[in-house]
C-alpha cells in the first residue's frame, strides 16, 4: 500500500489518499480529519501509527506505507 499527501488551495483541504500495489485509490481523506473506518481498509488498530505517518509527509511524495 502506497501513501500520499495533496495540497489543497484556497478554500479546499489537504487530503490525503490510500493506493495499492497497482496504485489504485482505495481511500481519499481529509489530513486534518481524524482516522475513522480503517478497518475498511486493512488498518484497523494501526490509527497512531497512520498519524505518525501522516504529519511526516511531504506534499506530492509518493511513500510506501508499512506499518
Amino acid at each position: 500500500m502506497y501513501i500520499i499527501k495533496v495540497k489543497g488551495k484556497a478554500k479546499i483541504p489537504d487530503y490525503i489518499q490510500l493506493r495499492d500495489e497497482h496504485f489504485v485509490l482505495i481511500a481519499y481523506f481529509r489530513a486534518d480529519r481524524p482516522l475513522k473506518d480503517l478497518h475498511r481498509y486493512g488498518l484497523e488498530g494501526k490509527e497512531e501509527g497512520l498519524a505518525a505517518v501522516i504529519t511526516g509527509l511531504e506534499f506530492g511524495k509518493l511513500q510506501k506505507l508499512d506499518l
